[in-house]
């Protein structure tokens, strides 16, 4: 096999990981939806109970533990891991009181602007510079919650959450990518939200009470899955990225909230008035102009790439 047929390989598969990965994550508002009548708080707690006790399993049959160890011995790392779980999970909270609360529109939303908001998180926090055509994407974007937020009369809480929540969230992972491999990161994430899941539960219990095993076999199961399905798209994720460039994630990343959208609006007929349908096509627009800006930048690259060998 030649070195191009090669690389070639490698980046089908990572696009079919990280295709996949995006997939199942539009997929996730029907399965949260099956879990009814679990509310948001519970599903999030046994996301992260079961989340951790996946990564555990993994963890011991890939032979991984020298890796955590050697995390573990490094504070700086530590905080980090910590400070990601705190934003995975105020994302996961935020998606799941959307999802069901009849507001997955606005949850698509938010994955819509995710991409936007990374590239103004660059500019801010990395000093990053950025092209024309990213800041007229920028602009866009901005144009739209405005619309949103002045002709719909509603403020987006939920979109401008997850995606400030997401956003950030990769920022760090961007941070420490390179000394916390994906099954590590997220072990030590789900490990330090294990006392937030058990107030959870406990609160829960105490309120509306425990779902789990109360609502039949096919309920447990869904819920114990809760776990697996939050691991293997971050794993698919993570495995994905690393086998193909920015670009092609940049433009496989909008296969979940159009999916999401779509879910929203044709499949549980969420209202749509003309006001939301103005914001959302604003959106389209800012989308449209960053995947071209994405489209000129990697043409750009492959045409330089043979003047740099």
């Amino acid at each position: 096999m030649t070195p191009d047929s090669t690389d070639r390989a490698t980046r089908m598969t990572g696009a079919f990981y990280a295709g996949g990965a995006y997939i199942l994550w539009g997929f996730l508002p029907l399965y949260f939806l099956l879990l009814a009548p679990t509310g948001p708080w519970e599903v999030v707690a046994w996301r992260v109970l079961l989340s951790f006790v996946f990564c555990l399993v993994l963890l011991t049959v890939t032979r991984g533990w020298a890796a955590i160890r050697a995390i573990m011995r490094q504070p700086a790392l530590m905080w980090w891991t910590a400070l990601a779980g705190l934003l995975i999970y105020v994302n996961w909270q935020v998606f799941l009181i959307g999802t069901l609360s009849d507001r997955i529109v606005e949850t698509s939303l938010g994955y819509f602007v995710n991409p936007i908001t990374t590239v103004l998180l660059g500019v801010f926090v990395l000093h990053e510079r950025i092209r024309r055509l990213q800041w007229a994407a920028i602009v866009i974007a901005a144009v739209a919650v405005v619309v949103i937020i002045v002709a719909y009369g509603e403020f987006p809480w939920i979109a401008l959450s997850l995606t400030a929540s997401f956003g950030v969230y990769g920022l760090i992972k961007k941070k420490i990518g390179p000394a916390v491999d994906a099954v590590s990161g997220l072990t030590l994430e789900s490990f330090w939200l294990i006392p937030i899941a058990i107030i959870q539960l406990v609160a829960v219990a105490m309120t509306t009470g425990i779902t789990m095993g109360a609502g039949g076999t096919w309920h447990t199961v869904l819920l114990s899955l809760a776990g697996i399905a939050t691991a293997v798209p971050l794993l698919m994720f993570a495995a994905g990225t690393r086998r193909v460039g920015l670009a092609v994630v940049g433009m496989l990343q909008f296969i979940t909230p159009v999916m999401q959208f779509v879910i929203g609006v044709v499949f549980l007929h969420e209202p749509m008035p003309a006001e939301r349908w103005a914001g959302f096509i604003i959106v389209w627009v800012a989308i449209a102009v960053f995947v071209i800006d994405l489209l000129f930048a990697g043409r750009r690259e492959r045409r330089l790439r043979p003047e740099l060998v």
